[in-house]
């Protein structure tokens, strides 16, 4: 790599999924722009984003609780879920265009098809899952979805997971078919051997210390090359901050109003992976449970079935855990050195408002691997110790923010994008769904950061993204043709039911 330093139109640091997918966007709307991306490590997507990290649903809330609450009244609030959908279809769309144009390959090696099932059992949850399900079934986004309380049927679907099950009450699931499951990792990885072959500047090993502002309006950088021990100085019109955990630090020694008041707690999580081929070749599928009182939605029980590397791995989790690091690879002084003059105020109110959180993080932090297994046998009662391998998986750093709603100090859950006024700097903060949505994610940076440009951009943008600008819920026959088009890019072996094709289907005892 060359230690020269360098002016760029726009800087990305952090080579993981964001960073991608917005360098990826600029090359195909502004080929001429000079990219320059920094990494920490040695390869792209080896934090936030890697496939051991990253729990690669393929969010689209056909499958994930915490998306649909219950409301004081009894009713199913989804008005999430429909926005999150939309969200990954606009992210399945730009991924199909990318394989269209050959400017990707392989879409098996970072996109798999396979059904999305909630899974519940108690009296309570049974009847959530049933008005939930009533609540989605006529929506166009999630037409196909079954549900079922007869075990019958539910070993059909899952026949792992009710051997051996003792009938201690209800239980019942809902199945999608057309779930996928996405290896955001490799994906990453193949964006920059794209943008590589684009004539981005892409600098592993190389870490960003500092980044300020200069007289003449542009960004300066202090980047420390590992490879060499030295600083250089790079500059740039524009500064994406997509380094994950590491990116608070950042925006705070940027020093722009917008990134001030804000907070960061660090959640790590624990998976429990299966060793065993027999076992893991009887499960396929993805299966959400519900959270327990007081978890983090990032902590909603899954077992999962997973494609790395092109193999099929099974997942449970995840179970939370506390590091005071905000990257994985990253410092234990990295909460201490956050908190500022001007957010103590807001982590304080934070740290009194949570006390449950705190709770819970100290039981998880607390439990032996068998007790880990009693959560396992929840959904696998046959499950055997030796058979199951505990995984470090990747720090989550939630946003903590004063809001209207919610009071000095509310921890957010979802991905929270901060911008300069003028457009010239934004950072990605927060987790999930993160990387499912990044497309929908990154046109917004591109609308908040480019605003003059957005109109000459809308056609490349409508070529890349069919929808852009429309709701795919309220044009059913062009979410069908998306649905099924991008499907049969991405070699997904499912098409999209249609109203007069599959009846939302629903049985009981």
């Amino acid at each position: 790599m060359s230690n020269k330093t360098s002016r760029a139109d726009v800087v990305l640091i952090g080579a993981g999924i964001m960073s991608a997918t917005l360098g990826t966007l600029l090359k195909e709307l502004v080929p001429r722009w000079e990219i320059t991306v920094f990494e920490k490590l040695e390869k792209a997507g080896g934090e936030s984003s890697n496939e051991w990290n990253n729990a690669g649903t393929g969010h689209a809330a056909l499958c994930e609780l915490n998306y649909t609450a219950q409301q004081p009244d009894g009713s199913i609030d989804i008005n999430k879920a429909i926005t999150i959908n939309e969200q990954f279809q606009v992210s399945m769309q730009f991924w199909s265009y990318l394989v269209n144009r050959n400017l990707i390959s392989n879409p098996q090696d970072f996109i798999m098809g396979l059904p999305h099932m909630s899974f519940v059992q108690g009296d309570q949850n049974v009847a959530f899952l049933k008005k939930r399900f009533e609540a989605l079934a006529n929506n166009p986004l999630f037409h196909g979805m079954e549900f079922s309380d007869d075990p019958e049927d539910l070993k059909e679907w899952f026949p792992l997971m009710m051997e051996g099950r003792k009938s201690n009450g209800p239980i019942a699931a809902t199945k999608t078919e057309y779930g996928t499951d996405v290896n955001f990792g490799a994906l990453a990885r193949m964006l920059f051997d794209h943008l590589d072959r684009k004539d981005a500047d892409i600098r592993y090993k190389h870490n960003v210390k500092d980044i300020k502002r200069t007289s003449d309006g542009l960004w300066e950088l202090k980047v420390q090359n590992l490879h060499s021990g030295t600083v250089e100085r790079h500059t740039a019109k524009f500064v994406f901050i997509g380094g994950g955990g590491g990116s608070l630090h950042l925006l705070q020694k940027s020093g722009i109003p917008e990134g001030k008041h804000i907070g960061g707690f660090p959640v790590s999580g624990i998976f429990m992976a299966c060793n065993n081929p027999s076992v893991v070749e009887r499960h396929y599928a993805k299966v959400y449970g519900k959270a327990k009182v007081g978890a983090p939605p990032m902590s909603v029980p899954h077992l999962d079935i997973r494609f790395i590397d092109n193999k099929k791995e099974l997942l449970f989790g995840p179970f939370a855990g506390f590091s005071p690091k905000f990257l994985k690879q990253g410092s234990i002084f990295d909460l201490l050195t956050s908190v500022k003059p001007d957010n103590v105020l807001t982590m304080l109110a934070a740290g009194a408002k949570e006390m449950a959180l705190t709770k819970y993080l100290i039981q998880q932090v607390m439990l032996s691997k068998e007790q880990r297994m009693e959560q396992l046998r929840e959904f696998i009662p046959n499950a055997k110790s030796e058979d199951w391998d505990l995984v470090v998986a990747g720090q989550r750093v939630q946003v903590i923010k004063d809001t209207e709603a919610g009071g000095k100090g509310t921890l957010q859950f979802g991905t929270e994008v901060i911008t300069a006024e003028d457009g010239s700097a934004a950072a990605l903060l927060g987790a999930s769904p993160g990387a499912s949505i990044v497309v929908h994610v990154m046109l917004e940076v591109l609308k908040k950061c480019f605003p003059q440009n957005m109109e000459e951009w809308e056609a490349k943008i409508k070529e890349m993204i069919p929808s852009y600008g429309k709701s795919l819920m309220e044009n059913p026959e062009l979410l069908q043709e998306i649905h099924n088009s991008t499907a049969q890019t991405l070699g997904l072996a499912f098409t999209t039911p249609t109203n007069n094709v599959i009846i939302n289907k629903i049985k009981y005892k």
